[in-house]
């Protein structure tokens, strides 16, 4: 069962969260958060992508720049930036985007969860990049950015939720994205208590977004764990942050891929290819939208097609292969335009949805790119079935929008009060 527990949250004062909340550290590069961040020393920018300190082109992995986020961790702390609460809480953290609001619950997440299968993933991570992250929360001695969790819909959790948010929220702007953010402290210890019950009902939770923070994480928790002798359980270092979601308030939206040539075809060839194991429709020069699971919208020469996977081209009997994902990679990127490895080709680009398709109207039409492929969405129901049957989905599959924004909470891994 899903064990969590409130933590003491080091958090903004209300008059600072605009000023020091950010966007996560993987959705720009080092150039995009100095232009961010400029003017501005209270950003999180400075903790979670403290290149920007240094001269331009420095390398975000040198370790005067791991040692920087620390130092500015500590600052922000000592000039009152981020203060840390005087008593354990959960929290309530919602998102508005295009009038639509999902509300999470900002919990201790257990680390043993993780490490043995509790906290279920979808995706593959590179130790590269877990390693990078490993050393951030290291030299930080905290989780600095939550991970994105979701779990299966919960009566009770949507009564807590539901009882929180009639109250005021101690947080509540827009970003410069246009997403709205609102954050409930709880202070109720009956409504903290259900929380903790609730969860030890719940047999799993999923990683939504955020699998190498959440590798990182546990990796750095179960490190701190081994190396003391008298290591009980329950110290703040056997948990990590994270941001838990009702499975149906979150929608996953599209991703979507753009290829630099047509592997040696004409266009027409590469229909006519196409065209034998997918139904084709011209949509005409208006921007089309797959309407549904293995339906595909493809731009190519200035023209919008519609393609219907055939029958019998996929398994619905497999969690893997009935996705639209794997479809196209195999009987498109794969047979047709000779990409094997979506993760190292560099003649495949991808697009999140957040973009809209006319960004693949556009990379095509600049001569950058040759044709554009876009997918029906991967629903949730999806997402879990994949995490409980073991398997891994390929990669770009699934892309969360709003993204949670950072420095809205962090949870320390010192037991003591900073």
């Amino acid at each position: 069962m899903a064990k969590v527990k409130p933590f003491k949250g080091i958090r903004p004062p209300r008059e600072f969260v605009e000023q020091v909340a950010s966007r996560p550290y993987d959705v720009l590069n080092s150039e995009e958060a100095r232009a961010e961040a400029e003017g501005n020393p209270k950003s999180l920018y400075h903790i979670i992508k403290p290149e920007i300190d240094f001269e331009p082109g420095t390398d975000e992995h040198d370790a005067r720049v791991y040692n920087k986020a620390a130092d500015n961790f500590r600052r922000f702390k000592a000039e009152g930036w981020l203060v840390q609460d005087d008593k354990p809480h959960y929290y309530i953290y919602a998102q508005t985007m295009d009038g639509r609001t999902q509300y999470g619950i900002v919990v201790a997440a257990y680390v043993q969860d993780y490490m043995e299968g509790r906290i279920k993933k979808h995706e593959l991570t590179r130790r590269d990049k877990e390693e990078d992250r490993m050393k951030h929360v290291r030299v930080n001695n905290a989780n600095i950015e939550p991970v994105f969790f979701a779990f299966p819909d919960n009566v009770e959790l949507q009564d807590v939720i539901d009882t929180v948010t009639k109250g005021e929220p101690v947080y509540d702007f827009v970003a410069p994205d246009g997403f709205g953010h609102h954050f409930w402290v709880i202070d109720d210890d009956t409504l903290t208590d259900r929380i903790t019950a609730a969860f030890d009902g719940i047999p799993y939770l999923y990683i939504a977004d955020g699998h190498h923070r959440s590798a990182a994480a546990a990796l750095v928790g179960a490190e701190k764990a081994a190396a003391n002798p008298a290591n009980r359980g329950d110290e703040e270092y056997n948990y990590f942050l994270a941001v838990a979601f009702p499975s149906s308030h979150l929608k996953i939206i599209d991703y979507n891929r753009v290829i630099r040539d047509l592997n040696g075809l004409t266009p027409a060839q590469l229909l006519d290819k196409i065209a034998e194991n997918f139904d084709i429709e011209e949509k005409g020069t208006e921007i089309y939208h797959p309407e549904r699971l293995h339906n595909f919208s493809l731009y190519l020469d200035g023209r919008w097609y519609s393609l219907t996977a055939k029958e019998g081209r996929f398994d619905d009997a497999d969690p893997i292969g009935v996705l639209d994902v794997t479809i196209s990679s195999d009987l498109i990127l794969r047979d047709i335009l000779g990409i094997t490895d979506l993760r190292t080709d560099k003649r495949i680009d991808f697009v999140g949805g957040i973009r809209g398709l006319s960004e693949l109207k556009r990379r095509v039409d600049s001569g950058e790119m040759a044709v554009a492929l876009a997918l029906y969405p991967v629903s949730m129901k999806q997402l879990m079935d994949i995490a409980d049957s073991g398997n891994i989905m390929p990669p770009k599959t699934t892309w969360f929008e709003p993204k949670l924004r950072s420095g809205l909470i962090i949870h320390s891994l010192d037991d003591c009060t900073e």
